[in-house]
């Protein structure tokens, strides 16, 4: 038989060979790596028979698609680890998730972190046993005998599109329901971890029962998997709560509400200096600031089109002397409703208009996570009403905005894609076409790279999305820009133009760093807490070693406060060494050490968090140096 490969080569393979066969032909280094293949451009498993003329392709276990098929591989000794050592437990779905997998149980006991390492030892079991994975097609009727105890699979089965028969895999006596391809035997899945016990509704909807999800991570070989457990670990120690506890930044209180971050001074702090910087930038780039109030009658949310195409992440209408009011869920109406105050002449388009306006949105409590995702945040947004003719030049200056912006805070790698129009739009065809094509050429012009979303773009627009790569190279949302010709058709919007006649101006929605919550909890975890000079809370601390060096302590702090720094003085009786030990803990950028020796020379001795100690410095020289870096923002 011939068999194609993917560089259209050719290869003569004997009848009945299977793709590991060929893969085998090819080379044993090859086969050694695949875990799978394509046949006709579909995954299988390696023990497919191959038949004359089928193009072939090997997926090795260092491809995004290896890894992937081990993962799913790994989730199914785990459920079958789980089902031996708790008889009755009913199973979910394991799929392969980014950088691990999870399995879903129902289970006839709690399990928790501390039981993973009983079902590590299981599965180490059935690892060792080198159990192939086999896959067998079965009727309706077949499989559902087979899974009668399995209510959760039996639904699964339901939902087979047509006569389709159901795809099942055996290892090691265990049969799970699943479409492969999967490696060829357990013995493959040798790096792995199970990494925590979470809670998790079946199919992802609250009113479902609540399971029992296992998280774990599998890679081919252990180094790799030491060295994903340690970004784990460094990742552990960057989470923004632990932080925002340790640091005196923020806190949720459940008796205020879910989702709702409270602000300490230290916290607040850090954002105004964020806001300042945000509020300076957008009035040197052309912008103006404007302020709507937090609710709104519900009619308007009615014209804007949100009542019916965002009316489930909204809050419950309130009745106040009659009328129904929300919440703002966005900005955009407000922006509108000033811009339609008065009547606009083409001559005054662009106008750009920004706001650091506040916004509440229903999330359902299961995916709340500190900053990251709240119910009430701050978005730093604004609003560009344009001429047709200005379109592709502001989306091109907004880009460029936000590659200033972004690079100030120290994000310097980013992951890009243009979002298409979603199933459930509004909008003519001619309109999402012209502004898909702005949002593309405007890229190109730029130089970004970007990824297709088809789509994944808002009711009533396409947009980009931008997202940030942190410290360990962890990606994060934040940028989004949006081209709306619906909005300004919903509230006829217009301008009168050089004709005299009135034209329909064109939206553009953006939001630079996004929700300064969600922004501000990216940016403690990217410093992990050790903030650059510019927006530490707390600049500097002078540390005098004893009591009589209190005074002079006073007089350094006075001076740098003079010159515009945030300044501490730790006069606590504790030893220097344990005020140093503290300042470390909390992150001040620099520790500034007086005793008798700085008194008398009119110096201190400096210690800096990121560098160590430096030495003695003159007063002067110092803030020079801290001035700079503050200047440069560096």
């Amino acid at each position: 038989m011939q068999i194609r490969l993917p560089d259209d080569s050719v290869i003569d393979v004997p009848e009945g060979a299977t793709a590991l066969d060929a893969a085998q032909q090819i080379g044993s280094g090859l086969a050694r790596a695949a875990v799978a293949a394509t046949v006709n451009g579909e995954p299988v498993d390696l023990s497919t028979p191959l038949s004359d003329g089928d193009s072939l392709g090997i997926i090795t276990v260092d491809s995004d698609e290896g890894l992937e098929i081990l993962r799913h591989s790994a989730s199914h000794v785990l459920a079958d680890a789980v089902l031996q050592l708790h008889p009755g437990t009913q199973l979910g779905i394991g799929p392969a998730i980014a950088d691990g997998f999870y399995y879903d149980f129902l289970l006839p006991q709690p399990l928790s972190d501390a039981d993973l390492p009983a079902i590590e030892a299981k599965m180490q079991e059935i690892i060792s046993a080198k159990e192939p994975f086999e896959r067998r097609e079965l009727s309706r009727d077949e499989a559902a005998e087979l899974f009668s105890g399995q209510p959760f699979k039996l639904e699964l089965l339901q939902e087979l599109p047509g006569d389709e028969a159901a795809s099942v895999y055996t290892d090691h006596g265990f049969t799970d329901l699943c479409r492969g391809p999967h490696v060829p035997d357990t013995g493959r899945v040798k790096a792995f971890k199970l990494l925590s016990v979470a809670g998790a509704y079946w199919r992802g909807d609250e009113h479902n029962q609540m399971l029992t999800r296992i998280y774990g991570t599998a890679f081919p070989a252990k180094k790799q998997l030491e060295e994903h457990l340690e970004r784990l670990a460094e990742a552990e120690r960057r989470d923004h709560r632990k932080l925002g506890t340790q640091l005196d930044l923020f806190h949720i209180d459940e008796e205020v509400g879910a989702g709702l971050p409270l602000w300490h001074p230290r916290g607040a702090l850090i954002r105004k200096i964020v806001e300042d910087f945000w509020r300076d930038a957008h009035l040197e780039n052309g912008y103006e600031m404007v302020m709507i109030p937090h609710i709104a009658s519900a009619e308007l949310w009615k014209t804007s089109g949100h009542w019916d195409f965002y009316r489930e992440n909204m809050y419950s209408p309130m009745d106040i002397d009659g009328q129904e009011y929300i919440v703002k869920p966005m900005n955009c109406p407000g922006h509108i409703k000033i811009y339609k105050s008065r009547t606009r002449s083409y001559r005054e388009l662009p106008i750009r208009w920004a706001e650091l306006g506040t916004v509440y949105r229903y999330e359902r409590s299961g995916v709340l996570h500190g900053l990251l995702r709240v119910r009430g945040f701050t978005q730093d947004d604004a609003h560009i009403f344009c001429r047709p003719d200005q379109l592709q030049d502001e989306i091109i200056g907004v880009i460029e905005f936000v590659l200033y912006m972004l690079k100030t805070f120290g994000f310097e790698e980013y992951e890009v894609y243009l979002s298409t129009r979603p199933e459930k739009s509004v909008g003519s065809d001619e309109h999402w076409q012209q502004a898909t094509e702005a949002l593309k050429v405007a890229l190109e012009n730029v130089g970004l790279g970007y990824e297709l979303d088809p789509g994944e773009g808002v009711f009533y627009g396409p947009k980009i999305d931008m997202k940030i790569r942190d410290a360990l190279g962890r990606a994060w949302q934040c940028t989004t820009i949006q081209v709306d010709f619906n909005l300004p058709e919903r509230f006829d919007v217009t301008y009168v133009g050089e004709d005299n006649a009135e034209h329909r101006p064109i939206m553009i929605h953006r939001a630079l760093l996004g929700s300064l919550e969600r922004f501000m909890g990216c940016l403690i975890e990217h410093y992990a807490g050790a903030f650059p000079l510019w927006l530490a809370p707390v600049q500097a601390i002078v540390l005098p070693i004893a009591d009589r060096h209190n005074d002079y302590a006073e007089q350094v702090a006075a001076r740098l406060r003079r010159e515009g720094f945030r300044m501490d003085v730790d006069y606590r009786k504790e030893s220097v060494g344990k005020k140093i030990r503290d300042a470390e803990v909390e992150k001040v950028p620099y520790m500034l050490v007086v005793g008798d020796k700085e008194e008398e020379s009119g110096s201190v001795s400096v210690r800096s968090h990121a560098e160590g100690d430096l030495g003695s410095r003159d007063l002067d020289g110092l803030i020079a140096d801290m001035a700079r870096q503050v200047e440069e923002r560096n």
